[in-house]
């Protein structure tokens, strides 16, 4: 049954509507949030991105491949909006394909009167086995790449699983997707993508998933912790990495409160500085809960505890989305270009 979403958040019902479909395929649970109005979030910076970024986090704690499929889908309807796009299709569930490949180029032909169409391949597409449509990222020639839509259900489109042999995020259903001659509809201009303020808005966004999956990593520590008399040997060791894992989530957790303020304060400003401290904010804190839960668990938690175990193959899969030193030099680069230093005080 819809959710009236003037009566609750999406945050709000979200809870309910993840503790009812169980066990239930992902591109399953993924269709029920959107049929049910759950995966139509607020735009970011437009007052209520804190309450995007729950919605986010909160799939992310119950399933990371089920996090994966949705953060594409809603980032995928973020941009439609942002780019005026009219194209609202009752039903759909969207992929987003930005990712580039080396010695893979989708190339668009520009056939006039006939429309765009697409001919190439793009690699590791998450959610191709269960998407009706794609945002993907193509190159007209002697251009930058240009944002198009695409219906995946088109004949001219091919979707090979021989290549996809993850073991973490194995449950997103992705594979290669070959297009020939593929009919596709222009989003924006040639560089709108990346152009746009939308574009770290959706960065951070990330960040707020890798942060919800974390938490369940916590989750399963704080039981272990709760669990074990203080009299037995492992208790002190336990409870002390438990309240190192505090500290991390909650500073990451504020870190993540105060980008969204700061989006929905600066809605139309170049977020990259706060997304960037953002995402390596709750990376670097999130690899820091895996090992410190994964330490005093011992094989415990890795051996007889199915969640542990998929959380903790899902979760740096997933990271594997952040660049690393590259994230970190290019934020030096925007810090150091403002000629003064960050307003680092309280």
């Amino acid at each position: 049954m819809t959710v009236p979403q003037n009566l609750f958040s999406t945050a709000q019902a979200l809870p309910g509507a993840l503790a009812s479909m169980g066990s239930a395929p992902v591109i399953r649970q993924l269709r029920h949030l959107v049929d049910n109005g759950l995966a139509d979030l607020p735009q970011p910076g437009t007052g209520r991105t804190l309450e995007r970024w729950q919605a986010l986090s909160l799939v992310a704690s119950h399933d990371l491949s089920l996090a994966r499929l949705y953060e594409s889908h809603t980032d995928a309807l973020a941009i439609l909006r942002e780019l005026g796009s009219e194209q609202r299709i009752p039903g759909a569930v969207w992929a987003m394909w930005a990712a580039e490949s080396p010695g893979r180029r989708l190339e668009a032909v520009d056939r006039g009167a006939a429309g765009v169409v697409l001919s190439g391949s793009k690699a590791s597409c998450v959610g191709a086995l269960g998407a009706s449509h794609a945002l993907i990222t193509a190159w007209l020639p002697g251009q930058q790449p240009q944002l198009m839509a695409v219906e995946l259900d088109h004949p001219s489109v091919g979707i090979h699983t021989n290549d996809w042999h993850a073991v973490g995020m194995a449950d997103t259903g992705s594979a290669d997707v070959t297009f020939q001659n593929t009919p596709a509809t222009l989003l924006g201009s040639p560089g709108d993508f990346m152009r746009r303020c939308g574009y770290w808005h959706g960065g951070a966004g990330v960040a707020a998933c890798w942060h919800g999956g974390v938490r369940s990593v916590a989750h399963v520590l704080f039981a272990a912790v709760q669990q074990c008399p203080p009299t037995h040997p492992l208790h002190a060791m336990r409870a002390a990495a438990l309240g190192r894992v505090d500290v991390v989530l909650s500073s990451t957790a504020a870190v993540l409160r105060d980008c969204a303020a700061w989006i929905d304060a600066h809605p139309g400003d170049a977020a990259m500085v706060v997304a960037l401290r953002a995402r390596r904010a709750v990376e670097s804190g999130a690899r820091r809960v895996l090992e410190e839960t994964g330490r005093v668990l011992e094989g415990t938690a890795f051996n007889r505890n199915a969640f542990f175990a998929r959380l903790a193959a899902d979760l740096p899969a997933f990271m594997r989305h952040s660049q690393g030193d590259r994230d970190e030099m290019t934020l030096a680069g925007a810090l150091l270009a403002q000629e003064v230093p960050p307003p680092w005080a309280l």
